[in-house]
């Protein structure tokens, strides 16, 4: 069987460790009885362990010639092979509005994109975990007062429970990356209102967080525009903190705050 050349352009990088890969499958043993959904399998190297637990395993994958090798190699999940860009994906339809964990060695440079798409289907997703850049892993597990605390951190934070689970070295992908890789876990938690507009939230840690060496009275002043807030709006304590002071909560808060003034200004 002929192996898959990796691409640069689509960020491959092999896993070559069978040790890490089959540590990384089992990782979503933390939601069981529910299926499976891989993104990137590439040679199969994850897939090979996922299919061998009790439970359906779907991978999706966008690469042709990769998509052909898995044919080759699992011929029985040929039909669970889904030749497909993730982030194009109708995820209802995987496994027919069933709840699934999301699982894989994540593509660096749309590992961020893969993040928010999952926020839009929160609630068919209770687990997601993988490898992804280092770097990434520590922003989205960073607590409040962290230099690494910032958009990733709050908006899947909001949701998840994130867990730093181990470091993987360059050495042992084909080609090796130029950084480090983690693996994580993350868990959804037991919030099922956010207690403000969450288009809003989104908007608010964004548009803070573009500026995050300044203070909130100045960062926020974008939200409005050329409309002026309410005197007093940035007289509050809050708005002499800097975005990355702020827990999750207080974000909330600010958000409610924000959609107070908006309304007001009938924006």
């Amino acid at each position: 069987m002929k192996s898959v050349k990796p691409k640069k352009n689509l960020g491959q990088h092999f896993l070559t460790d069978l040790d890490i890969a089959r540590r990384i499958a089992d990782t979503v043993d933390a939601c069981p009885d529910i299926p499976v959904l891989e993104i990137g399998p590439g040679m199969g190297v994850l897939t090979q362990y996922l299919v061998e637990k009790p439970r359906e395993v779907k991978a999706v994958e966008i690469d042709s010639e990769s998509v052909a090798y898995l044919y080759e190699k699992f011929p029985k999940l040929r039909e669970n092979i889904l030749g497909e860009d993730f982030l194009l994906m109708d995820l209802t339809q995987v496994f027919g509005g069933k709840q699934f964990v999301l699982t894989g060695n994540y593509p660096y440079d749309i590992s961020s994109q893969i993040f928010f798409k999952m926020l839009d289907y929160k609630n068919l997703i209770p687990c997601c975990t993988g490898m992804i850049q280092r770097e990434v892993a520590l922003r989205m597990a960073a607590a409040p007062g962290s230099k690494t605390y910032g958009i990733l951190s709050v908006l899947m934070q909001a949701w998840y429970d994130v867990e730093y689970l181990f470091t993987v070295d360059e050495n042992v992908f084909n080609p090796p990356p130029k950084v480090k890789s983690a693996v994580i876990r993350m868990t959804r938690n037991e919030v099922t209102d956010i207690g403000c507009d969450e288009r809003l939230f989104k908007r608010v840690v964004k548009t803070v967080f573009n500026q995050r060496r300044k203070m909130l009275r100045v960062s926020l002043r974008q939200i409005f525009n050329v409309a002026k807030p309410t005197d007093g709006f940035y007289e509050q304590d809050i708005m002499t903190k800097r975005p990355e002071q702020l827990s999750i909560a207080q974000f909330v808060d600010l958000t409610n705050m924000v959609a107070e003034q908006l309304n007001i200004l009938g924006q």
